[in-house]
């Protein structure tokens, strides 16, 4: 058995502001029937970075050019950080992706049209995504709460960490932009689950 195994590693991937948009949304935004490009694909399977862009216009101030991941969802969810809550002029909220009832709302404003969304503006959960195998390995179960620790000059112990488990996922922690800046780590970084 290596470090790796005792230790319970896994590479820690920080997440930007984007969003989600649902079929309906995206034919407002860019045209009816429209389909998203795939600029790159993202680390989990079927996941991708996509060419569009759109404009985020809250209450205070508009975010210019959050780009779009792909595929389109049954409802659209703006993922942002604290700061771009403020900048915005929205209470940030954490919610873990999906759960986006009474959640925030802002304009969408695309090349074709404009969506006013009454809710989803989301600052998402820091959670780990694991497959099945990985969750045994770890000895977790999806919808776990855990706390993961990160070395460093700035080390810290992240807690209040989700686990989600599926067949489709790739092992990787998600955190925001801020958080992992906060942890002095970057894409690919191994964290410590300590459970």
């Amino acid at each position: 058995m290596g470090v790796l195994d005792m230790k319970k590693q896994l590479p820690i991937a920080l997440s930007n502001r984007h969003i989600h948009l649902s079929q309906e949304h995206l034919d407002i935004l860019f045209g009816e029937g429209y389909e998203l490009t795939k600029l790159r694909d993202l680390s989990q399977p079927g996941q991708y970075a996509c060419e569009e862009k759109v404009d985020v216009v809250g209450p205070k101030n508009t975010i210019k050019g959050v780009r779009i991941l792909g595929p389109v969802r049954s409802s659209t969810q703006f993922e942002l950080s604290v700061a771009d809550a403020f900048t915005l002029g929205v209470k940030p909220v954490i919610r873990n992706s999906g759960d986006i009832k009474g959640t925030p709302g802002a304009k969408l404003v695309g090349p074709k049209g404009e969506v006013e969304l009454e809710e989803g503006l989301i600052v998402a959960a820091r959670h780990i995504h694991m497959h099945t195998k990985d969750a045994e390995e770890f000895g977790v179960k999806d919808k776990d709460i855990v706390s993961i620790k990160v070395d460093g000059d700035r080390g810290l112990i992240f807690n209040n960490v989700l686990v989600r488990v599926s067949d489709s996922f790739q092992l990787e922690m998600h955190v925001d932009i801020e958080e992992g800046n906060a942890a002095g780590v970057k894409n690919g970084d191994l964290v410590e689950l300590i459970k």
